[in-house]
């Protein structure tokens, strides 16, 4: 329980259901006061006092399990590393993959519990080869991307009781149940960095490390002070004083974390159709060989029609129309229909196509 709305409604439906439910808060932060607050936050002091309300009208036992140093293992020190690698993670598909389902499930297990049950967007189908994962019926919520990174030992003993349904529903139900949490605000972003200036936090670790901001021939154009404080498709904060032949934007194409310099160039150049992941994770049986699907690298971006071939522990996704400002180090979620086939980190990206001519 977040201290959230739709962790609420989930336990107070498992509840009525006659399932025996405990609530569990996660306390993730080694200094509470550190992460986000209000709105924003997921994992503070506020947070745990409004999930042990919401649990004492549903009328359940509630705890604070403290999992701050696996989360700072297993999630921070991992965003640390992927930045200043040159990559773009996602902590959240982390967070779901070695926290939620990983150290808080093995200790549930442990305790002589069944599952994990969770307000995530999110539909679990009994399928004829087992369980699989689903698209949420609200488009505009569905949280199945970030859970795309769940295998099937873990889709066993996980239950989402919300994938049914809309928000605005979800936090009516809410209001009926007399949950005081009936309309607080969703958090949003990254909830260890405490005002939201990823820059500046990921500075506080990696330090200043000065190099070049060049175009893509190699021309110097401006500085940085770090090339881990940029993303592939960043248009903003570039500070390049020359402006581009053609008068049109620059945005960052590469960083490259040995050479220290981050490559911009006009957003056609962000065009990609082949992507390359690493470490898949599949909700299911492992697919083999080459099969159709599409191709999702956002939490809430488009679908893209694409095959995808495994081989070994990579995935060769070829898309059949270019999709732009991908990075190294996001996820990459493929899909049968709504069925959430599984997840692959990307490795690699390239055009193999050249672009139409105008």
């Amino acid at each position: 329980m977040s201290g959230g709305v739709d962790s609420a409604v989930a336990a107070a439906r498992a509840h009525e259901a006659g399932h025996e439910v405990t609530g569990v808060h996660l306390a993730l932060s080694e200094n509470p006061k550190s992460f986000r607050t209000g709105a924003r936050g997921c994992c503070t002091l506020e947070d745990a006092r409004d999930a042990r309300r919401a649990a004492d009208v549903i009328g359940i036992p509630f705890y604070v399990w403290d999992l701050a140093e696996r989360f700072r293992e297993d999630v921070i020190e991992d965003f640390f590393a992927e930045y200043e690698a040159g990559r773009t993670p996602n902590p959240c598909l982390r967070c779901n993959e070695k926290i939620k389902f990983a150290a808080l499930l093995d200790r549930a297990l442990a305790l002589g519990f069944d599952a994990v049950c969770t307000g995530h967007y999110a539909v679990i189908v009994d399928g004829a080869a087992g369980r699989e994962l689903h698209r949420s019926s609200d488009q505009a919520k569905d949280q199945s991307y970030v859970l795309g990174v769940l295998d099937a030992d873990q889709l066993a003993h996980a239950l989402f009781p919300l994938g049914a349904d809309t928000k605005d529903d979800v936090r009516l139900e809410a209001e009926r149940r007399g949950l005081a949490v009936a309309r607080k605000p969703d958090s949003h972003d990254i909830c260890f960095i405490a005002d939201g200036d990823t820059q500046a936090f990921l500075a506080t670790r990696l330090g200043r490390i000065p190099g070049d901001i060049v175009d893509a021939d190699g021309t110097k154009l401006g500085e940085h002070d770090g090339a881990y404080g940029y993303t592939v498709g960043q248009r903003k904060g570039l500070r390049i004083g020359t402006p581009a032949p053609d008068g049109k934007p620059r945005y960052v194409l590469d960083i490259s974390p040995v050479a220290n310099t981050v490559t911009v160039g006009p957003a056609e150049a962000l065009d990609v159709d082949a992507l390359t992941g690493i470490r898949p994770r599949w909700c299911g049986a492992p697919p083999a060989g080459t099969f159709p699907c599409t191709a999702q690298v956002r939490a809430h971006g488009d679908e893209y029609p694409a095959e995808a071939e495994v081989t070994g522990d990579t995935v060769h996704v070829r898309l059949h129309k270019p999709m732009r400002g991908v990075a190294r180090g996001q996820a990459v979620v493929l899909y049968d229909g709504p069925r959430v086939i599984g997840s692959a980190t990307i490795d690699a990206t390239a055009r193999t196509e050249a672009p139409a001519a105008t």
